[in-house]
């Protein structure tokens, strides 16, 4: 299975194909991983074609803000991963503020076009996301997925992944300031 899909940089010369991940998810099409990134009553604001606009200025930057997998020349799925840094949002969390001081990238979002589902298209743009990040300077990443034995979910809340995911790639549980949504780390190499 992992041969079926290639993986990339999400570079502007791949826009059309990042957008047509992003609008074959009814959230993703108005996220656009603006979550993330812009302080909450930006994000909302933008909500739609805003935050379409911003992420086009977010992919045009030197970083690319994560990686896209294709089956054969067809998009198939998105992950968003960079410095957690970058992210608003986790600098204003509570319940994901950071545990140390070291320095992480982090990966918080998955997001796999309907006919790719089921697949384990997930695991492999994380496996890919974790070389991503090491390529380009990442001495450690973490992420916030969802413990689905915590809770049960539904499929729109699985869009930072599961924590059975991460684990199996080799992440380690490393604080829990919510029951269902622990923070899980990897050491890169």
């Amino acid at each position: 299975m992992p041969d079926r899909f290639s993986f990339f940089p999400a570079t502007t010369d791949r826009l059309a194909e990042i957008e047509a991940v992003f609008d074959d998810c009814a959230d993703a099409r108005n996220c656009r991983c603006a979550y993330w990134y812009l302080p909450n009553a930006d994000y909302k604001a933008g909500w739609g074609e805003g935050n379409r606009s911003w992420f086009r200025s977010l992919v045009a930057e030197p970083r690319p803000p994560g990686i896209l997998a294709y089956h054969e020349n067809e998009p198939a799925g998105w992950c968003g991963v960079a410095p957690r840094v970058v992210f608003d949002r986790l600098r204003r969390s509570k319940p994901f503020a950071p545990v140390d001081d070291t320095p992480v990238w982090s990966i918080n979002c998955f997001i796999v076009r309907k006919p790719f589902r089921r697949q384990g298209l997930s695991r492999l743009l994380l496996k890919h996301a974790v070389e991503f990040a090491s390529a380009n300077g990442a001495d450690c990443l973490e992420a916030y997925p969802v413990d689905q034995v915590a809770r049960a979910s539904n499929g729109g809340e699985l869009y930072p992944g599961t924590l059975a995911m991460f684990r199996d790639e080799g992440f380690v549980e490393v604080a829990r300031r919510l029951p269902a949504r622990p923070i899980v780390r990897l050491q890169c190499s």
